[in-house]
């Protein structure tokens, strides 16, 4: 690591890159995952996503279909993380869902209330995003996006009445130390560790937690509206 480092003793755009490095070179050697070189993050986005995603976790970073997408595998040498960074000093550290995991994507107050709640029940929780504008996601287990709607379903939900995502193949994750535009950096709540980043939980050990959560979260709102709103 000490080229990385290196880049530290210069201005504010080394060491951007530097850590961006470091953070990318962290998720592809000790996390096993794929990375993504993101756009350089530059003003809030004016509404949604050029994507089309009504959730998406990197709006307006990530690459959009039919164009390039630079990337490096799991398991990729530092050199190659140099290289893919090399005179892109802003750039995005981006995660591709649907990959080795898939994630849920939950309003940060139901996703603080139900982690509470699974860590006291003893629940393995994975990764855990902290998003600036307000989300919390949740790394599961792969194919739960495919899966999400029927999950819900067995489980007694309506997916469409709850303020719940799922982040499978083709949607990308904004990672530290990335800014979203004109919000914030993203941050770590839970970090990875071998064992949440190797075998991310089955989505059902979550689900119904997370799901309630959501559901308590909405009744609030809906009791806070003036009764003309709420009708």
């Amino acid at each position: 690591m000490e080229n990385l480092f290196g880049d530290l003793r210069f201005g504010s755009r080394r060491r951007t890159r530097a850590t961006a490095c470091l953070a990318a070179a962290e998720y592809v050697g000790r996390w096993g995952w794929t990375v993504a070189l993101g756009a350089a993050p530059a003003r809030a986005q004016a509404g949604p996503c050029p994507c089309g995603r009504s959730r998406c976790a990197a709006p307006g970073l990530h690459p959009l279909p039919g164009r390039p997408v630079r990337e490096l595998p799991p398991g990729a040498a530092l050199q190659e993380v140099r290289a893919l960074w090399d005179g892109e000093a802003g750039a995005s550290v981006l995660l591709p869902a649907g990959r080795s995991f898939d994630v849920l994507d939950v309003p940060e107050p139901a996703g603080l209330r139900a982690l509470v709640r699974l860590e006291r029940m003893g629940t393995q929780v994975g990764p855990v995003l902290a998003a600036p504008g307000g989300r919390l996601l949740f790394f599961v287990a792969l194919g739960t996006a495919e899966k999400l709607p029927d999950l819900l379903y067995r489980m007694g939900w309506d997916d469409a009445a709850l303020d719940l995502a799922c982040h499978g193949e083709g949607a990308y994750l904004a990672a530290p130390p990335t800014a979203l535009p004109g919000q914030g950096p993203v941050r770590w709540l839970r970090r990875p560790c071998r064992e949440g980043a190797a075998r991310p939980p089955q989505a059902r050990l979550l689900l119904g937690t997370l799901a309630y959560a959501c559901h308590r979260g909405r009744e609030r709102v809906v009791a806070a509206e003036p009764a003309w709103l709420a009708s």
